[in-house]
């Protein structure tokens, strides 16, 4: 089994196989194979499809600068991320993660919905039975939903979070996040209104954004400072716009 160290040069430097395409991903999303116990999602920066409200050619960079904030606040919620050139220029590569279990988020009948869970929307099947989207009120999906709010993710889905059967819990898909106006979308709005502990707020304040500065505009840097400033609280969902991101798994 291959180190940190030995994994993190691999995805720099190591040449790669492509082994097919992820066809469910809105950008070209490439699982490539770069040993033969390492794999790794290449999203190269041509393939991304240009959106309204980010600039073109910065979705790999967001992947990145997730990954290295998430690296220096030692949350360690986002798979080893780096970015460099491959079969289709340059890009994110991120650590492919096996040996996954079922998430603590989802659609669960409203009568079956665990004591110790969240509801977050109501929803019906398609013969209307009741479904309550939901999570577990757990602290590792608090911790991701504490980083989702201050990277303002604007997509995060149950597919994005991802559990090993080890029990450590990723969030992945980070590529229309840091954006400077508030644009948080997620299904892990049951946290809404606590506060936030001392520990992850003196965290927090450690961080000097400008360690993403490679990635990031002045104007996102900034507003990043700020959201880190601010937040006391979980964010509660808005009511001024669309709060949860679609589809929601």
């Amino acid at each position: 089994m291959a180190t940190t160290d030995e994994v993190e040069q691999l995805l720099r430097s190591a040449e790669f196989e492509i082994e097919g395409r992820l066809v469910e991903a809105s950008n070209i999303t490439l699982r490539v194979q770069l040993s033969d116990d390492v794999r790794a999602v290449y999203k190269p920066i041509r393939g991304e499809r240009p959106l309204w409200d980010f600039p073109d050619g910065t979705l790999a960079g967001r992947e990145v600068a997730a990954y290295e904030l998430s690296k220096a606040l030692r949350w360690d919620v986002v798979p080893l991320t780096v970015m460099r050139d491959g079969p289709l220029g340059l890009g994110a590569c991120q650590l492919w993660l096996d040996d996954l279990v079922e998430p603590p988020v989802g659609f669960v009948p409203e009568r079956e919905l665990p004591g110790d869970w969240l509801p977050v929307a109501g929803a019906r099947d398609e013969v209307g039975r009741p479904y309550v989207l939901a999570h577990a009120d757990d602290p590792r999906l608090a911790r991701l939903a504490l980083f989702d709010a201050i990277v303002n993710n604007a997509d995060r889905k149950g597919g994005h979070v991802l559990l090993t059967q080890g029990g450590h819990l990723y969030g992945v898909d980070h590529g229309v996040c840091f954006h400077s106006d508030d644009k948080l979308r997620t299904v892990l709005w049951g946290f809404g209104g606590r506060p936030v502990s001392e520990a992850d707020s003196a965290a927090l304040r450690r961080i000097d954004p400008g360690i993403l500065s490679d990635y990031l505009s002045a104007q996102e840097l900034d507003a990043l400072a700020r959201r880190i400033e601010k937040l006391e609280t979980y964010p509660a969902p808005p009511d001024d716009r669309h709060a949860i991101p679609w589809p929601p798994i």
